[in-house]
């Protein structure tokens, strides 16, 4: 059986299931292993880790400990709740009608990212004037229909995700600030900021930055230093804002002070850098690398909740929630009525019944005529379906972005 401790409670013979954070926040090689000695368990608390879960069947148990089970079902009902709360920023276009400047925007944004850091990897000088104008591309985009563009930037490749990485926190960082009802100024410094976050990275060896593996302790403390490198770099570019640069300097911090390179703590952390760290994380978890698979969505926003308590300050990581959506568009669900769907349209008053195209009846396993129901309505209004859960794509052998 899976369950939910404190570290305080992780005794030597319990066998670690996850060590229930962030797969770049903790120095071990592997995610699940017996503790063997005492020093582990002070390698998980010098780490920042607050809870783990452990698997009785491999290892001691805590009979008074939560199920993994029970920690989720508690941690989705507080998820709807959350999402009943409040609105989404408005959108000026259906998803489907930005789908396709969107896509031009998103594949622009990449090529672009690309030439800057690999210039910069070559000794070069960045010039803010490469950047700037791409940001407002995709600030247009996200203020006509965020959900669009932010499909898209969940797809990436192992050879390039460092540059569709930073894309995507730009875009993710432009979304989050306009939310939260910043002014457009902001918007854009937050979203220079984020698309030259891991502009650093440039400076880390090849050998490290594209190692298809967990990097060893040595090789993790090199990597760590790519936020000093990015301040630094940013900190010579001429014209750039005060607001990038936090952004930058402070996506690696953490709420409880176990971040990095500073170990800010609290309010000691900007509110972009706070928020910076929220979208950091949030991509990297949605993201397919060789050595790390991708969670959906619905799951990440989910670990990212539970995270909060410790790494994350909670009401922001609630408006970031808000900001996407529980269920994002371009997110595989299936419906009460035995029917698959992917997520086209937010419903901007209820986050938790949007507009789905369903097009696969699981009841028959067959493919059905595609029809977009809207679960915000009653039955015989373009509703009266709601979803149970959301699925993996994979599993299916779907690709979602098909019925965008």
């Amino acid at each position: 059986m899976i369950k939910c401790i404190d570290v305080s409670d992780l005794k030597v013979g319990m066998y670690i299931h996850d060590l229930n954070c962030d797969w770049m926040s903790h120095p071990f090689l592997v995610n699940r292993f017996l503790v063997g000695n005492e020093g582990e368990i002070e390698k998980i608390v010098d780490a920042g880790i607050h809870e783990v879960y452990i698997d009785t069947r491999k290892g001691l148990d805590l009979p008074s400990a939560p199920t993994e089970g029970e920690v989720r079902k508690q941690l989705e009902n507080e998820l709807r709740e959350i999402a009943s709360r409040k609105t989404i920023a408005p959108r000026q276009v259906e998803a489907g009608e930005e789908f396709g400047r969107a896509q031009l925007i998103h594949s622009e944004a990449n090529q672009i990212v690309r030439d800057i850091l690999q210039d910069v990897r070559l000794g070069k000088q960045m010039v803010l004037d490469q950047v700037e104008p791409q940001v407002e591309k995709l600030t247009g985009s996200i203020l006509r229909n965020g959900g669009a563009l932010l499909s898209l930037c969940r797809i990436k490749d192992k050879d390039n995700y460092t540059f569709q990485h930073s894309v995507s926190v730009g875009a993710l960082m432009v979304s989050f600030c306009n939310a939260m009802g910043m002014s457009k100024e902001v918007i854009h410094h937050a979203g220079i900021g984020g698309m030259l976050h891991d502009i650093g990275k440039m400076k880390v060896p090849d050998t490290i930055l594209n190692k298809p593996g967990k990097l060893t302790e040595q090789e993790f403390a090199v990597m760590k230093c790519h936020v000093v490198e990015s301040k630094q770099i940013l900190l010579a570019t001429q014209g750039i804002s005060e607001t990038a640069v936090l952004v930058a300097a402070q996506h690696h911090e953490r709420h409880d002070g176990s971040g990095y390179p500073a170990g800010l703590k609290g309010e000691e952390i900007s509110q972009l850098g706070q928020m910076a760290a929220i979208v950091d994380v949030y991509d990297a978890l949605t993201s397919n690398r060789c050595y790390h698979k991708g969670m959906p969505p619905t799951d990440a926003l989910r670990k990212i909740y539970e995270w909060s308590k410790f790494h994350f300050n909670p009401e922001l990581v609630q408006a970031f929630m808000r900001a996407i959506g529980i269920y994002p568009i371009g997110t595989l669900v299936r419906l009460e009525s035995g029917r698959l769907g992917v997520v086209i349209e937010q419903n901007e008053n209820n986050l938790i019944a949007p507009k789905v195209k369903v097009f696969f009846s699981i009841k028959s396993n067959s493919y059905i005529p595609p029809e977009v129901v809207d679960l915000s309505r009653r039955m015989g209004h373009g509703g009266g379906d709601k979803i149970v859960k959301h699925e993996v794509p994979e599993k299916w052998k779907i690709d979602p972005l098909r019925f965008l």
